[in-house]
Order: structure tokens, then sequence, then C-alpha cells
């Protein structure tokens, strides 16, 4: 899958990309089945009561064969893409999500470094906690990052409220739908019931020099499994991914792990 040169523009300009109906009934039928038993095995889904967010981290890295999307040829080519081609795979998280999340950015690099890939397994609508988005937020120039506006005050600034801020675009999914956009993007979901299910995929792109190493290298110091003190007993990545990888696989895993075995050497691959 090659993205067009509309569709690279359009991401460059708004910070997202939307693909309906990505993955086909039979395909979310199986990644939604390995979900649950991934979330239920080793994200305490059993234990999710809907009174908050229920998350685990590497979603797609405790079975064989999400741990295959990595390798989807459609994901490889809209990440080739975006990022670039030997773009890093850097890990995700997998959630119950319970009622409304606030407007936040998941990052203020001020670049594009990091995106986001959304799974939603649930159909959602802009009533039942579908994603909402602020399209064109992560330029550091958009005006709600030059004021520093803070959106989920919107009703006392503005008299509107939060999920209704204007320019703000609400992304109705159903499953097989595929989202992807800039971390620096911000996002919310209001409405929603208490046991959405969705998982992410987060990608850096590749570092070729000091400065991008240095930015990844605070990235992954947050945004990994070191940054939340979690033991995976493979370092960045939970055993499964790296013991089922291909050579073409490795090219996106060994740069985050790397420099994640430098970061935390006490978790590091033995």
């Amino acid at each position: 899958m090659e993205l067009s040169p509309a569709q690279l523009r359009f991401f460059k300009s708004f910070g997202y990309l939307y693909f309906p109906q990505l993955f086909a009934p039979d395909e979310i039928a199986w990644i939604t089945e390995e979900f649950e038993r991934s979330i239920q095995a080793y994200g305490n889904g059993a234990q999710h009561d809907g009174t908050k967010r229920t998350m685990f981290g590497g979603p797609i890295e405790h079975r064989e064969r999400l741990c295959a999307l990595v390798d989807d040829e459609r994901i490889v080519g809209i990440c080739n893409g975006v990022l670039g081609e030997n773009f890093n795979y850097a890990s995700g998280d997998g959630n119950y999500y319970s009622g409304d999340t606030g407007w936040h950015p998941d990052g203020n690099w001020g670049q594009l470094f990091s995106v986001k890939i959304a799974f939603y397994l649930d159909e959602l609508t802009r009533d039942t906690g579908c994603l909402r988005i602020i399209p064109g937020s992560h330029h550091p120039s958009h005006f709600v990052r030059a004021e520093g506006i803070d959106l989920n005050n919107a009703m006392e600034l503005f008299g509107v409220e939060p999920r209704d801020f204007p320019g703000s675009l609400a992304l109705e999914t159903t499953p097989g739908d595929l989202v992807i956009f800039n971390h620096d993007l911000y996002h919310a979901s209001f409405g929603g019931d208490q046991r959405r299910r969705m998982f992410t995929m987060n990608l850096t792109r590749p570092c070729t020099n000091d400065a991008d190493l240095a930015t990844l290298r605070d990235y992954l110091s947050r945004h990994s499994p070191g940054g939340y003190q979690v033991v995976t007993g493979g370092g960045m990545f939970y055993p499964t991914m790296l013991n089922t990888a291909s050579p073409e696989r490795m090219v996106h895993l060994r740069q985050c792990a790397e420099v994640h075995d430098e970061l935390f050497p006490e978790l590091a691959r033995h």
C-alpha cells in the first residue's frame, strides 16, 4: 500500500488520516478475539468494572498473530509514507475505556517525530465515545497551542462545552477502520460507555542523526515500558514480539530496543 501525494499533504496539514474498512470483517473478527485474550490474560480485563479506564502496555506483543500487524503490508505502507522507510515500532497500549477523555495531545515535539495508529473495536459515534480531533492542532502555530488555550475549560473561557469546541471533528468509526495521527494532535472522546475497546501502535521516524537519537531517548524515557516501570522480560518488547520476528520486522524493532536497553539496563534483554 502506498500513500498518494494528496494523502501525504493531508496528513502534513491536518495531522491525521482515516482509512475506512481497511481491515475486512473476518480480519477484524480475529483481531478482536486476540485482543480480548490479551487484555484478559495480561491487562486485568477481568477486573474491569467501568469506574475507570483499564490499560495495559504492548497489546499486540503478547499474541503471535497480533505481532504480525507490524508486518502487515497496509500498515507498513502507511507508516513508510508518513514516517519514512525503516520507521520504528515503539509498542502501544490496549484499553477498555470508560467515560470521557478530555482534550490532550500525546506529545509536544513540535515536529513530526511520532504517530499513533488506533484500532477501535466497537462501533462508535459522536454520541457514544468516538475519537474527536482538532485538525491542524499539531502545528506549533495553531491558535490552541500559540495562545495556550485550556480546551477542557472551554465552557468558562468561551461558553461552549469542550465536546463542541469550534473546529473539532468527530471521527465516527466502525470496527475495521483505522486512524493514524500525529502525537502532537489534540484529541478527546465524549459520551462513551464503560467498556470501549481500543488499542494502539506507537511509531517514530527512523533516527539517522544525533538530534533524532536524543529525541528518541527523550520519547522512550516516558513512552515505554521502562518509563512506566513495567518489566516485560524482553526489554522494550515482550518476548513473543522478538522471538517471532523476521529480519524485516527487526528493522522496525531494533532501534527502540537498543535505546531502551541503554536507558534501562536493568530491563535489558538477556
